[in-house]
């Protein structure tokens, strides 16, 4: 049955989410409040990172966190006018990371990223993407063989979950990966069936102009509210009103506040990460590079390098902090030997994340006509596909490919 679909938000959750319905035969409208891949979709690693199946909330990350928490230019930082608003999140982040929540969220997780691993490669075929992508798999560094032991654990559970890697216990076997690092790397894992799109920012928009291409419309307005209604919703804009028979809310680090407006308390947060993007030749990049013991990540944009990650958990109102991206090119500097930073843009994103790493997909349980599919931290491209192929079924009244008990609402 045709259906007029509102999804609101124009970022890659929210255009893969209205190409999927638009597949499907539904009438579908997309509202953002700004553009189409304004906000975190514009500036992050394009990574599509299928073997990242751990959650954030790890068994053992809280005895860590005083460590980093103490450098407010470290991997994770709470700006001290944050730390008192943020506290329930973090409580909510500990009990988390306990093993036997541990576990449940690593087997949603990795189910997730098995569908969408499957759904992106259906969707790369519908839209013609492939040019759009780079198979040249994913580099994880570790400068010491303490710091590698203690990682052997996340590789083992890579492997439990069937994903392909060879570990590196050489700075010979790096360097032949990946010439020109420093060598401080005596150690790495290499991850090759990691890919990444030359430009997230791209990606979003040659998707959308095919949504558009096949009838769809997008429209820029700020949303202040949803209404249920008999058989629909109202979606209450700056300008007017409109109705839908089904709303999916796609709306990033903003999207709790539509949440809230049909009664529904969800414990979204923001990451703010941060990044610095060097024009084409800045460096001789190979693959996409991960510093694990520094968060943060090197990838190839357009030819050139992104210098960018780490974590800030500091909400949206605060004015962004660019000395966390300077601090992130310092240290790019001294592991890559070379790297020219002239040219250099930097850019701060919100990533929308909740205190469990999984997102929210799934009918509203205060009203079943919104429909939700925010809250990916890090993975809103990697898991893009697969968020919009459920919601796609779901919106048609289907069986969902995988449960989506773990990524209710309802679970808070």
């Amino acid at each position: 049955m045709t259906m007029q679909v509102c999804v609101i938000g124009a970022g890659v959750i929210g255009i893969t989410t209205a190409l999927e319905l638009q597949r499907r035969g539904h009438s579908v409208l997309v509202l953002d409040r700004e553009g189409v891949a304004a906000q975190a979709s514009a500036g992050n690693a394009g990574a599509f990172a299928f073997a990242e199946v751990e959650p954030l909330a790890t068994p053992g990350i809280m005895r860590k966190a005083p460590k980093w928490l103490l450098d407010p230019l470290g991997p994770l930082s709470i700006p001290p006018a944050y730390a008192l608003k943020i506290a329930p999140w973090m409580f909510r982040f500990w009990q988390a990371s306990r093993p036997g929540p541990y576990r449940d969220h690593l087997l949603a997780q990795a189910s997730l990223m098995e569908h969408s691993a499957a759904a992106l490669t259906r969707l790369i075929a519908d839209v013609d993407g492939e040019p759009m992508m780079q198979r040249d798999g994913q580099m994880q560094l570790y400068e010491s063989e303490a710091e590698y032991r203690a990682n052997l654990p996340a590789w083992e559970v890579r492997r439990e979950h069937g994903i392909d890697f060879e570990l590196l216990e050489s700075r010979e076997a790096i360097a032949e990966k990946q010439p020109g690092l420093s060598p401080r790397f005596t150690h790495g894992g290499f991850t090759p069936g990691w890919m990444n799109t030359v430009d997230p920012k791209k990606w979003v928009e040659h998707l959308a102009r095919i949504f558009r291409e096949r009838g769809g419309r997008i429209e820029f307005q700020d949303i202040r509210a949803l209404t249920p209604l008999e058989g629909g919703v109202r979606v209450t804009r700056v300008d007017g009103e409109i109705e839908a028979a089904k709303v999916i809310v796609c709306a990033g680090a903003w999207s709790h506040h539509l949440a809230r407006t049909v009664g529904d308390s969800i414990p979204l947060e923001t990451e703010r990460g941060y990044n610095t993007t060097l024009p084409e030749g800045a460096f001789d990049l190979r693959m996409h590079l991960t510093f694990s013991g520094h968060g943060f990540v090197a990838t190839r944009i357009n030819g050139g390098v992104r210098i960018g990650g780490a974590v800030e958990l500091g909400g949206l109102d605060l004015p962004p902090n660019f000395k966390r991206a300077d601090t992130l090119l310092n240290k790019a500097v001294q592991f890559l030997p070379g790297l020219n930073t002239l040219g250099g843009t930097q850019w701060m994103g919100f990533r929308p994340s909740l205190p469990d790493s999984l997102p929210v997909i799934g009918a509203s349980p205060n009203a079943p006509n919104v429909v939700y599919a925010f809250g990916h931290g890090h993975l809103g491209l990697t898991q893009s596909a697969g968020t919009a192929e459920l919601i796609g079924t779901l919106v048609d009244g289907q069986p969902t490919q995988i449960s989506l008990t773990p990524f209710s609402a309802a679970r808070f």
